[in-house]
């Protein structure tokens, strides 16, 4: 079975407890271990401590990758050749996706669009038919919910910020394609979540106030601080106490010991609505 082969859900699987079974962490250096390097750290790394142990996490995020670049190499594919019913897949893409494939020196623009749209590129030289980050992660997450898993699409982390001087967060366009392609694919009731994690750790950036972020951004405005990486990853974990998915019984904080002047309180978009 490969990945670009859409799959129905197989619904009775959605039964099977978490214990036991793996948490697999998708997405770029904001996530992955040793985020950008350069002292840098990415949120995945820190999501265990927040977790029972009876769910083991997987970060399988790769600095630089796109939802375009981790479908080609076959990072989902690997993934869900290892994972068995009742495991959890967190998505998140965003940052190295936006722009125009054919400019793209670095291969890894998704085509832009929320449909089905392609970009014909020449890679590796070969003809590479690009489609878009809503296509990519449709197909991803329809395969993983084939194999009785169950998905959690969250939007990326924000870049700094207070990068002008003053505070000011809006969600990107790939905070609302992850929302559609949760609903798209039929929501909770398929398996499938949508987690407004960049609202969320931006709330903590907030209250952590300018000169914690300056400090905590330390390569530039989008790669974290080991700190950083920590605080981000309780902003994870608030999101999912504070929305629908059943995996947050497996989180050892209660919400009202995540709530707080650090990571703030849930916020009106949960688990199931758009920002």
């Amino acid at each position: 079975m490969r990945l670009s082969i859409l799959l129905p859900f197989a619904g009775p699987a959605l039964a099977v407890s978490c214990k036991n079974h793996t948490l697999w962490l998708c997405g770029d250096s904001t996530m992955a271990p040793g985020g950008g390097h350069n002292h840098t750290e990415g949120w995945g790394q820190y999501l265990q401590y927040s977790l029972d142990p009876h769910i083991r996490v997987n970060n399988s995020a790769y600095a630089g990758r796109s939802a375009r670049t981790f479908t080609r190499e076959g990072r989902f594919q690997a993934i869900f050749d290892k994972l068995t019913p009742g495991d959890w897949v967190v998505i998140q893409f965003g940052h190295n996706d936006g722009g125009i494939p054919a400019t793209d020196t670095k291969y890894r623009v998704d085509c832009p669009g929320m449909g089905t749209e392609t970009c014909p590129v020449t890679y590796d030289n070969q003809t590479e038919i690009v489609q878009t980050y809503v296509t990519y992660l449709k197909n991803a997450s329809s395969t993983f919910l084939s194999k009785g898993a169950r998905v959690l699409i969250t939007s990326p982390t924000p870049t700094n910020p207070f990068e002008s001087g003053t505070y000011s967060f809006n969600p990107t366009v790939y905070a609302y394609y992850s929302w559609y392609i949760a609903q798209s694919l039929g929501g909770p009731a398929a398996g499938i979540y949508y987690v407004s994690h960049g609202a969320y750790a931006a709330q903590a950036v907030r209250l952590l106030g300018q000169a914690s972020a300056d400090a905590n951004y330390p390569m530039d405005n989008t790669h974290l601080s080991p700190y950083y990486a920590d605080v981000f990853a309780r902003a994870f974990v608030l999101g999912l106490k504070c929305g629908t998915a059943p995996v947050q019984g497996y989180v050892v904080n209660a919400t009202s010991r995540i709530e707080g002047d650090v990571l703030g309180t849930c916020l009106p978009a949960n688990a199931t609505l758009p920002i």
